[in-house]
C-alpha cells in the first residue's frame, strides 16, 4: 500500500511565556544559555519608550554583559543586518537578545544566521536556504501584530534593488519568546492600528491558505475574533490591559497560524509596495486587503464565510456574492474605526507603477500557498482596485 503524504502537516513553535511581567524574564532566560555575552537588538523608537531601559536593567541586576545594536530602521535593510553581523562577531557575542517589532526581531533572526554562515544575508531569500543553525535567539515583542517572536519568517530590505525578500526557515525559530503585552501600551494609535492590521491579515490568509490544517484553521479563526473584537478598544484606549492582553494573544495566535500555513497573496503584494515605497508592512496589507478577497474568493468561498460570520454572527447568508460584501463591509468599518480610511492613491501610489510593483509580487514566495493561481495580470488588476 502506497503511502499518501499530501496531508500531512509539521509545526514548528518556539518555547514561549506569555503574560504581563514577561520582559522581568530576560536575564533568568539568558543564564540558560550560560552565553559570556549577549547582542541586544533594539531600535531608537523601543529606547525612547522606555523599554530599552528597564530590559537593561534586567540585565545588569543579573551581572551580564550586552552590546547593544540599535541601527536599525523600520523595513530592516540588509546592510543592517550585515554591519550588526558584523559587530557581533568583533565583541565576540554568543546569543542575541531581540526587543522591539517586526524590525528589530527580523534583523535579529537574520543577523543570527548570518554571524555563524558566513554568506550575505541575500544568500538566504527563499524556503529552507539557510545551512547552519543561528546563535541562541530570545525575542522580546513590543507590538501586537508581527509576530516574528514565534515564526519561521524573517524580511529583510534589498537596498539596491528596494524590494523585500523572505527568509522561511525552522533556522529562524526564535529559542525563546517574551511575550509582555504591557510593552504594546507605548504604540503610537496609528502603530496599533497597522500591526494590529497586519495580525489580522495573518489570520486571514493563514486560513484560507492551501497548507492550512485543522490545527492551524483553530488558531487562524480564534485571532480573527480577538482581533475584531479588541482592536479599536485597543487604538482608542491605549492603556487598557484587557484590550491590550486580548491584541497580543490575537497575534499570537496569527503567528501560529501563518508560521505553519504560511500566507497569501497579500503579502506578496504588501512585499513588493513596503519594499519599493519603504512603507510601513501592516499598512501596506491593510490597504489590499480587500482587493485581494475579491480575487480569492471564488477559490475558498467556505473558509470566507467562516470569517464573515465573525464580522456578522446574525445574518444569514443567501449567496457568495452576499457573503464577499458583507466580509469586505465589516473589515472596511474596522479600518475605519481605526483611522485606515486611505487608498492607495491616498500614500502616492500612481497607475505608472502597476506594472513595476506587480513583476516584484509575482517573484514573491508567499504566492505558492495562496488559495487561488496568480498571474501577473491578476496581481496588477489587485493593485488597480486597491487605487
Amino acid at each position: 500500500m502506497q503511502n499518501d503524504f499530501s496531508k500531512l502537516r509539521k509545526f514548528l513553535v518556539p518555547e514561549f511565556v506569555f503574560g504581563e511581567g514577561a520582559l522581568h524574564l530576560a536575564s533568568k532566560y539568558v543564564k540558560r544559555f550560560q552565553a559570556s555575552k549577549i547582542f541586544l537588538v533594539t531600535d531608537k523608537g523601543i529606547a525612547d519608550a522606555g523599554w530599552l531601559k528597564i530590559l537593561e536593567e534586567n540585565l545588569k541586576s543579573a551581572n551580564l554583559d550586552y552590546v547593544l545594536f540599535d541601527k536599525i530602521t523600520p523595513n530592516p535593510k540588509d546592510n543592517e543586518v550585515m554591519k550588526g553581523a558584523e559587530i557581533l562577531k568583533y565583541e565576540k557575542c554568543d546569543i542575541v537578545l531581540a526587543l522591539g517589532g517586526g524590525s528589530p526581531m527580523d534583523c535579529a533572526k537574520a543577523i543570527s544566521i548570518t554571524s555563524t554562515n558566513n554568506v550575505n544575508v541575500t544568500e538566504f531569500e527563499g524556503i529552507d536556504e539557510v545551512k547552519l543553525p543561528g546563535l541562541p535567539l530570545i525575542c522580546i515583542p513590543t507590538t501586537a501584530g508581527t509576530s516574528a517572536d514565534v515564526s519561521q519568517f524573517a524580511i529583510i530590505s534589498d537596498s539596491l534593488q528596494k524590494r523585500k525578500f523572505g527568509i522561511v526557515s525552522k533556522l529562524v525559530v526564535p529559542d525563546i519568546a517574551l511575550i509582555d503585552p504591557e510593552t504594546t501600551t507605548t504604540m503610537a494609535p496609528e502603530l496599533t492600528a497597522e500591526t494590529g492590521m497586519d495580525a489580522l491579515v495573518h489570520a486571514i490568509e493563514a486560513y484560507v491558505s492551501n497548507a492550512s490544517s485543522a490545527i492551524t484553521d483553530i488558531n487562524a479563526l480564534k485571532s480573527i475574533e480577538l482581533i475584531v473584537a479588541n482592536l479599536p478598544g485597543a487604538y482608542s484606549e491605549p492603556h487598557n490591559m484587557n484590550y491590550r492582553n486580548s491584541m497580543m494573544m490575537g497575534s499570537l495566535l496569527a503567528g501560529f497560524a501563518f508560521s505553519n500555513a504560511s500566507l497569501g497573496l497579500v503579502h506578496s503584494m504588501a512585499h513588493s509596495l513596503g519594499g519599493s515605497f519603504d512603507l510601513a508592512h501592516g499598512e501596506c496589507n491593510s490597504l489590499l486587503l480587500e482587493s485581494v478577497i475579491d480575487f480569492n474568493f471564488d477559490a475558498a468561498p467556505e473558509k470566507y464565510s467562516d470569517i464573515a460570520r465573525i464580522f456578522s454572527p446574525k445574518v444569514k447568508f443567501k449567496d457568495q456574492e452576499e457573503v464577499k460584501s458583507i466580509l469586505k463591509n465589516g473589515i472596511r468599518t474596522l479600518k475605519n474605526s481605526i483611522g485606515i480610511n486611505y487608498t492607495l492613491k491616498d500614500i502616492g501610489v500612481e497607475k505608472k507603477d502597476i506594472k513595476m510593483l506587480s513583476q516584484k509580487a509575482l517573484m514573491d514566495g508567499c504566492l505558492a500557498t495562496n488559495p487561488k493561481l496568480v498571474s501577473l495580470k491578476s496581481i496588477e488588476e489587485c493593485y488597480r482596485n486597491a487605487l
